[in-house]
């Protein structure tokens, strides 16, 4: 694809912190103009002070935005179109994790999992992908998850999203290739981020045990491998040996997986 205006802006949902925040620093960094999405406008001005903190002259706006609500981010596009024009780099970074065992989990649990890692990244695909295709081309990044690679226990609510966020880039992959729109979705694995720390609020003992063997990254280096694979083009990064091992022998070592999760559910149990 022709490679976007290094200088047109960069959207990221999720913005305000973890992965997103520091794929918004990076960007600013190389000299793009920054719009960070997110609903707490009190995170986004602290994230964007980071950024001029790091990036000195680092342009960086702060829209408000619900991303799983369509108007407000087609309201929050126009918005971002009149300051920067159109973007050149979109990522969907916003996301939420609340494990559970699926038995004791209430079902809002499952929908607002459901809006905010897939619905919200849909929205804002939706609406940038028309945006980018009339302006010429661009990159588009969606953030999915290791738990999108096969069924994890305590991960009913969240790894079906996670899922269906892998299951829209790989179809974005091949519909928007003839407008010149490059997709990359990576499957970070568990990550310092507040968002990990809320999800370990309610992780099952079973499920720490389960996820415990990819380690904790720094959201600097994800992120890193993010935008290092989509200057080279690769649908798929999978920061880490474990990712890349799990995103091309999935399907042989799940019943390994199926047998090592039992193995942990019973010895939990037995406690």
């Amino acid at each position: 694809m022709t490679q976007p205006d290094e200088h047109a802006p960069a959207w990221i949902s999720g913005g305000s912190s973890g992965i997103g925040l520091e794929v918004a620093r990076q960007l600013a960094a190389r000299g793009r103009p920054v719009v960070l999405l997110a609903r707490n406008e009190e995170r986004m001005a602290t994230a964007a002070a980071l950024i001029g903190k790091d990036v000195p002259g680092a342009v960086v706006s702060c829209i408000p935005c619900d991303v799983t609500d369509y108007a407000a981010v087609e309201a929050a596009a126009a918005h971002a179109i009149a300051e920067h024009g159109a973007p050149g780099v979109v990522v969907a970074s916003a996301g939420l994790a609340e494990p559970g065992v699926f038995l004791e989990q209430r079902i809002e649990a499952h929908q607002a999992q459901f809006n905010a890692n897939y619905v919200g990244t849909l929205n804002l695909c939706h609406v940038a992908a028309p945006i980018m295709k009339d302006a010429g081309g661009g990159q588009l990044a969606l953030v999915s998850s290791g738990a999108a690679f096969f069924g994890i226990y305590g991960y009913g609510a969240y790894a079906p999203s996670k899922f269906a966020v892998r299951a829209l880039a790989e179809v974005l992959r091949v519909e928007l290739a003839p407008h010149d729109i490059a997709v990359t979705l990576c499957y970070p694995p568990d990550t310092d981020t507040p968002m990990l720390e809320y999800e370990m609020r309610t992780k099952p003992e079973a499920t720490k045990i389960i996820s415990e063997g990819g380690g904790l990254w720094k959201p600097e280096d994800v992120a890193a491998a993010l935008l290092r694979g989509m200057d080279r083009g690769r649908f798929a990064v999978t920061p880490g040996w474990q990712m890349s091992a799990l995103y091309w022998i999935a399907p042989l070592i799940w019943p390994i997986m199926r047998w090592h999760q039992g193995r942990v559910i019973r010895k939990v149990a037995g406690k």
